[in-house]
């Protein structure tokens, strides 16, 4: 008599109760961080927000809907609610991709903009989404007294993150 029970055997019975999978459900906010390629000031305050709604518009297409986008003159972040359906590492690519082709012809001296190569994806708690959203809107506040270094290398201190700072920044 074996000591176990093959649900695969179970299943072929016919006259077993059918087992059926509950709902699958899926919450994960993301705040995506990254900069221009060398972190070259390239994100003018006076097209900016039509910068951040074409990201907002590029994480929406990818079910990833945007809670808040926001940056400074050379970097950029973003809360949005990830989407099963995509990989993360997908969604920023995407992110990145697409706006980079979009930026590069709408706008003067932007031909050869590029984003860095790395970004950071920080999860974030639904409670926090009201203080990540309000961080983001503070961007030009924060940045009078704080390089993006300094801030990313916070982020990295406050999520816990290992890293090798030779390989940080492109």
């Amino acid at each position: 008599m074996p000591n176990s029970l093959s649900l695969l055997d179970h299943n072929l019975d016919p006259n077993a109760e059918q087992i059926h999978m509950g709902q699958s459900l899926f919450v994960n906010y993301s705040h995506i961080v990254f900069s221009t390629k060398g972190r070259i000031p390239l994100i003018h305050p006076h097209h900016e927000i039509e910068r951040y709604r074409y990201l907002a518009k590029v994480a929406n297409e990818h079910a990833c809907p945007a809670l808040e986008v926001g940056g400074h003159v050379d970097h950029v972040h973003l809360l949005c609610r990830l989407s099963s359906r995509i990989a993360p590492m997908d969604l920023i690519k995407a992110l990145k991709s697409h706006s980079s082709k979009w930026m590069k012809t709408n706008g003067t001296g932007l031909e050869k903009f590029y984003w860095q190569d790395g970004y950071g994806a920080f999860s974030v708690n639904p409670t926090e989404i009201g203080r990540v959203q309000e961080y983001i809107q503070l961007q030009h506040e924060h940045h009078r007294t704080r390089s993006f270094k300094e801030e990313y290398l916070l982020f990295l201190k406050k999520y816990k993150v290992e890293y090798d700072e030779r390989y940080l920044w492109d």
